[in-house]
């Protein structure tokens, strides 16, 4: 699946179930909550905290999953094409970085 398909996607999706999109300081701030339950579970299961009982059944790949919704909520809400962005950014970054990293003595 493409960006753009993942958009179509969700839009139905909020179409069918979600009745509307929540406005964009919401979607906002539920972005900023979803970024921190992966940051949670990062910082235990691969950094130095130790994970709490609790949060061992927690799956990494569905809260990174919730970002990305929230993220083509976003997008949707507001006009960006996100396929389009992620493309020229993909391009830009490849130019730009591709020997700064090689070059980069702390990645050898």
């Amino acid at each position: 699946m493409n960006i753009q398909n993942a958009q179509k996607e969700v839009d139905n999706w909020i179409k069918e179930h979600g009745v509307r999109y929540f406005n964009e300081l919401t979607n906002m701030a539920q972005l900023t909550e979803e970024v921190g339950e992966v940051a949670r579970i990062i910082a235990r299961r691969y950094g130095e905290q130790s994970e709490k009982e609790s949060d061992k059944s927690k799956d990494l790949g569905e809260e990174l999953a919730d970002v990305l919704f929230v993220v083509l909520c976003l997008a949707n809400q507001t006009g960006v094409d996100l396929q389009a962005s992620f493309n020229k950014k993909l391009e830009i970054k490849t130019k730009r970085d591709h020997d700064r990293h090689h070059n980069n003595e702390k990645l050898k």
